[in-house]
């Protein structure tokens, strides 16, 4: 006679130190967030970036314009395509959790075996990824219109990745702080509008008042700026050195705050 099946234990599953698997497939539904509706998130940035540069290129007489021995075209191509980077990489992770947490479905991303650190790293890549591929974009549809030579492509890369490094940050920080779009809303208006454009996009810094000049180089805006700008004109207005450092210790604070805020559930659990 035949002995009854007897199912087996159930067991822990080992984990390794890294849950790549898990990290892989978040980065992933970000990356897949922005490119199924690309038309919104690529296509349209880049558009406007045109828009911008036709404005200061016709309306406002920039075609005649000098910033030193560079011509004011070339000098603020740069610019606008670093802003349109940063932009689009805090929308990517601000978007991303407000909408989870006003629709309800955070907790799918809570509920896996993910740490704090790996859900900070992958909402952040994929901003990143938005952020460069708005870049690359931009800098393919500008270049038909403008001289836009590239002296030193290693600044190029560092601060197009920092600066949508430290955006994706921030957008993830904003979006762990806000209970509704409104709020996001505010912090998008209020904060990072305002640091971009007062960071030497359309302008030299050079130029500004002794006061007004101090507070742009407080901002750290300015560096992710002024460094992406190099790497293309090879002139800067800031210390390179600075700007490097201070790319990097902002992105290190944003860090350790974004995985803070993911390792206390803070406005994320109940």
């Amino acid at each position: 006679m035949n002995k009854p099946l007897v199912a087996a234990a159930p067991f822990p599953r080992n984990l390794d130190p890294v849950n790549w698997l898990g990290l892989w497939t978040l980065t992933w539904k970000e990356t897949k967030r922005f490119v199924k509706v690309y038309t919104q998130t690529i296509i349209a940035p880049v558009i406007t970036t045109l828009l911008f540069y036709t404005v200061f290129a016709l309306a406002l007489g920039g075609a005649s314009r000098m910033i030193g021995d560079i011509p004011y075209l070339s000098f603020l191509a740069p610019g606008l395509i670093m802003m349109s980077m940063a932009q689009n990489a805090f929308a990517n992770t601000s978007s991303s959790i407000v909408i989870s947490k006003v629709q309800g479905n955070i907790v799918d991303v809570l509920m896996p075996p993910i740490s704090a650190l790996e859900m900070t790293i992958g909402y952040s890549l994929g901003g990143i990824v938005r952020g460069l591929a708005v870049g690359t974009a931009s800098i393919l549809v500008l270049v038909p219109f403008t001289h836009l030579p590239v002296e030193h492509p290693e600044y190029i890369a560092y601060h197009a990745l920092m600066g949508s490094t430290m955006l994706a940050l921030l957008g993830l920080i904003g979006g762990l702080w806000s209970e509704k779009f409104d709020h996001m809303a505010a912090v998008q208006n209020f904060i990072i509008m305002p640091a971009t454009f007062l960071s030497g996009t359309f302008y030299s810094a050079d130029r500004l008042p002794g006061a007004w000049k101090l507070l742009c180089h407080l901002n750290p805006f300015f560096y992710m700026i002024d460094g992406f700008r190099y790497g293309f004109i090879g002139v800067s207005d800031g210390t390179l050195g600075v700007g490097l450092i201070v790319m990097a210790v902002v992105d290190a604070i944003l860090l350790l705050i974004c995985y803070r805020m993911f390792a206390t559930g803070y406005k994320i659990k109940s």
